[in-house]
């Protein structure tokens, strides 16, 4: 199996130095690369250049259209048989690729998609950001969980489509907002089987900032529903979660200041929820400081995306703007 690894590209090329690292050190070397440039200012054909004798790396230059579009330039230009989709923003364990391949032999699938994991030599905050999409007390555990919640729907910062399947299906219609669940949604409908390889991780940084992440769930949080005006039977209970959330932290705010004997109720309550983060985090990470940190990018998760769903759920369903 010959896997063509596609990487939209814009302004980091640190980023990206540090990702074809980790694919020099691959167990399964069947594979080429190909760097989308989608536009940047900080170009990074230089790092790109550094890595030609150690793989089969090809860089494209492309005027800027966004992510989607970006993978869709690489699809067009790749010679395997299955396409691996990343974030320029991810770390790639060695033994990826040979997991990927191994699974597939055994288990047909038209695209997959993978968890991932904090790596060590992240920060405490990246660390905190990791543990909080993919901890089972926020609706980041959803995202790489064997127990997900209806059709899997692969992320594009770990995903991989058949060539048969891009072949029947296309690329991406979207250049973001929700592009990669959109992309999935139709490789679903289009007969095709996709699934989860448990295994097959990858460490990804996300952002490094809690003022960044703020801004990238608010995002998610706006794609959710960008997703439901394509289609409306993708909108489950779990997604209304954050707006629940940031609506009751809203309320016991106020309750706080208008009726202190029924704010009591309400502290108590997000108390007790932070609690158990903190103490899983602990557990998971090891590090009160992480466990502590964890409680903020919780937090924030939940009422950033909450905040952005609830933004574009009003202007584009109930007000109806495009």
């Amino acid at each position: 199996m010959f896997f063509s690894i596609i990487i939209p590209l814009y302004n980091r090329p640190q980023e990206i130095d540090e990702l074809l690292n980790t694919l020099t050190q691959q167990t399964y070397m069947q594979f080429e690369v190909l760097v989308i440039e989608d536009g940047s200012v900080n170009d990074a054909k230089a790092i790109v250049d550094k890595y030609t004798n150690l793989l089969d790396v090809k860089y494209f230059l492309k005027p800027n259209e966004g992510q989607g579009f970006a993978r869709n330039y690489g699809f067009e230009r790749a010679k395997g048989d299955y396409f691996v989709i990343f974030d320029s923003d991810c770390l790639i364990p060695k033994d990826y690729l040979e997991i990927v391949r191994d699974y597939l032999f055994e288990h047909k699938l038209d695209a997959y998609g993978g968890p991932d994991a904090a790596h060590q030599s992240f920060t405490p905050v990246q660390k905190a950001i990791s543990y909080a999409m993919t901890s089972p007390f926020t609706t980041g555990g959803i995202r790489g969980n064997k127990k997900h919640v209806g059709q899997f729907h692969p992320r594009s910062f770990n995903m991989g489509v058949s060539r048969e399947a891009w072949e029947k299906v296309g690329g991406f219609i979207l250049t973001r907002l929700g592009e990669d669940i959109e992309y999935s949604i139709r490789i679903h409908e289009n007969g095709f089987k996709i699934g989860l390889i448990p295994e097959a991780k990858v460490f990804h940084k996300r952002r490094t900032s809690f003022s960044q992440f703020y801004k990238q769930l608010h995002f998610f949080g706006r794609a959710r529903i960008n997703i439901y005006k394509h289609f409306p039977s993708e909108l489950k209970l779990v997604h209304f979660f954050p707006a629940i959330f940031t609506c009751g932290v809203i309320f016991t705010i106020l309750i706080n200041i208008i009726y202190w004997p029924l704010a009591f109720v309400c502290n108590f309550l997000m108390l007790v929820y932070f609690m158990l983060i903190f103490f899983h985090s602990w557990q998971v990470n090891k590090s009160l400081k992480v466990a502590f940190l964890s409680i903020i990018a919780a937090f924030i998760q939940l009422f950033a995306y909450g905040l952005g769903f609830m933004q574009d759920l009003f202007k584009r369903v109930v007000l109806k703007q495009r």
